[in-house]
């Protein structure tokens, strides 16, 4: 269920994503507001997916060697790299660019990562 709610929370990542770059290219302030509020929704969702993931990964015997652990450090990175970004968000719009940006991609990648990951185990578990 934890590589569900990741997967869920990438959207949310990726329009906060999305909303930066349109801020680079408009210098239209609300933008920055969207990508907060989008980062903040993403957080949302990949904060119970971390604590699910870690509960699970404690529970199941089978899913203590590497992959497993490395989709849950790679969400838990993508999480703490959020955070970050949501603070860096909560300055002006002028003071987020281009910090914001990047930080926005590491998330997005972090996270698409780790969903990956998170899925193909779950995919090879059900099969």
């Amino acid at each position: 269920m934890h590589a569900t709610l990741a997967f869920a929370a990438l959207p949310l990542f990726l329009g906060a994503l999305l909303s930066d770059w349109a801020y680079a290219q408009s210098y239209e302030v609300q933008w920055t507001n969207f990508a907060s509020w989008l980062n903040a929704g993403g957080l949302l969702l990949a904060g119970p997916a971390l604590l699910w993931g870690l509960v699970d990964h404690l529970r199941a015997r089978a899913a203590r060697h590497g992959r497993g652990w490395v989709a849950l450090l790679l969400l838990l990175l993508g999480v703490v790299v959020g955070f970050i970004n949501a603070l860096v968000h909560a300055r002006d719009g002028w003071a987020a660019m281009p910090s914001g940006l990047i930080l926005s991609v590491a998330v997005v990648l972090l996270v698409a990562l780790a969903s990956v990951m998170g899925l193909q185990r779950l995919q090879r578990r059900t099969a």
